[in-house]
């Protein structure tokens, strides 16, 4: 059976999944992975397919994107499974979520939204022209990170943090990029957040331009007790910009609702 490629750490009844953004891998989350797994939880960091060590589907859409994921959690086979996901990955666990609900146990939405539009939306279009023009005129993924990345993160942050950022982006293969990007200008669960009734937590970076705290405190209002945070002064990307406040904030929910 074909699987995501993936990096394991820590023991326990909980497995936490850690899916990245558009722009990331399994190594996003060098800075967290750690400390949830010396808190007690099983932490599994995949690379969605097509990013560092995992294949590509051979169409990549939302639901084959969760489909992957969904093959994960039964190679896994924990007794509980919490989805972490950042961006991109918030939508692929809100996918997963909505077409398997029996599978997750718990949520923590990081800087991501409900819906991103219609994929034959003009707006969607012109944001997939304005991401694919600078690869079309033939910058590289290097050169696209060094000029999106800087803007994702708090302006004081420190420059090894988005050096990092950056250099994950930039191994992401050119091909992988357009498919995901394709794949979330139609992605859409606003309807289904108010079927969600697993413990949530919707995790929001004060200064993010991509996810504004509005839109993720909205998001929390819409889901049934779910818990939104704001973690000052962070962009985008606070897994990484603030491990130490994301860290806190993700482990204070998880013993909350998941340590017996």
């Amino acid at each position: 059976m074909w699987l995501p490629a993936y990096l394991e750490q820590g023991q326990g009844d909980t497995a936490v999944f850690l899916l990245h953004g558009v722009g990331g891998g399994k190594e996003a989350w060098a800075h967290n992975q750690p400390v949830l797994a010396a808190q007690g939880f099983r932490t599994i960091a995949w690379d969605m397919p097509g990013y560092g060590a995992s294949l590509p589907l051979a169409t990549c859409s939302n639901a084959a994107l969760a489909g992957a994921l969904k093959a994960l959690i039964d190679h896994i086979d924990a007794k509980r499974n919490v989805l972490l996901g950042h961006s991109m990955g918030g939508m692929i666990a809100q996918e997963l979520a909505a077409l398997h609900p029996s599978l997750v146990h718990g949520l923590i939405l990081h800087s991501t939204s409900p819906a991103f539009g219609k994929g034959d939306g003009v707006w969607q279009q012109q944001f997939l022209q304005s991401r694919f023009e600078p690869l079309d005129r033939g910058l590289n993924m290097a050169g696209l990170a060094a000029q999106l990345v800087p803007g994702m993160f708090a302006p004081d942050a420190a420059p090894a943090r988005i050096a990092g950022a950056a250099a994950l982006m930039g191994k992401v293969p050119v091909a992988s990029y357009r498919a995901a990007l394709s794949a979330i200008v139609s992605f859409n669960r606003l309807a289904d957040l108010g079927r969600i009734e697993v413990p949530t937590l919707c995790l929001a970076g004060e200064l993010d331009k991509n996810a504004p705290p509005a839109v993720v405190e909205k998001m929390a209002s819409r889901i049934s007790d779910a818990e939104y945070v704001c973690l000052a002064a962070t962009g985008h990307i606070a897994n990484i910009e603030a491990p130490d406040l994301f860290n806190h904030a993700v482990v204070s929910f998880l013993k909350k609702h998941f340590l017996s």
